[in-house]
């Protein structure tokens, strides 16, 4: 096989567990966005993640990124910087439905969580629809 073959077959591996715009792959926290009209992943969703400041009240932008092809965003915040907090994750919804050429109830879905243990590993989907979305917190 051919160095150039090697190395595109590397590079789709690769890119099937990075995240565009985002941090390292390995993240305590995840995310996976879900489809449920259709039944496929939520791939190229916008979405962003921040941390609440208790001294001002105001959420401090940590990062930026879009979902991959499978809808998942592997890593948003490296183990250093993953403090026990209020986080909010939002998601662009509006303009991933506006990409598939639909409109959506909600413009955006933002998921407000709190981080007591920080050693623990999270796992935080978004399973949505034109019309609604739902939660949970995995691990």
């Amino acid at each position: 096989m051919s160095t150039s073959r090697l190395q595109h077959i590397k590079d789709n591996l690769l890119g099937e567990y990075k995240c565009a715009k985002m941090a390292a792959p390995y993240s305590p926290l995840t995310t996976h966005v879900l489809n449920t009209g259709i039944g496929v992943p939520g791939a190229h969703m916008a979405l962003s993640l921040h941390r609440l400041d208790p001294s001002t009240s105001l959420w401090n932008l940590l990062t930026t990124g879009t979902t991959n092809d499978d809808g998942r965003c592997p890593g948003l915040i490296n183990r250093e910087a993953f403090t026990p907090a209020v986080y909010k994750m939002r998601f662009e919804t509006g303009q991933y439905w506006e990409s598939l050429g639909e409109t959506s109830f909600y413009p955006y879905v933002e998921i407000v969580f709190t981080i007591t243990d920080h050693s623990q590993k999270y796992h935080v989907p978004l399973l949505c629809s034109r019309f609604s979305y739902s939660t949970y917190r995995g691990s």
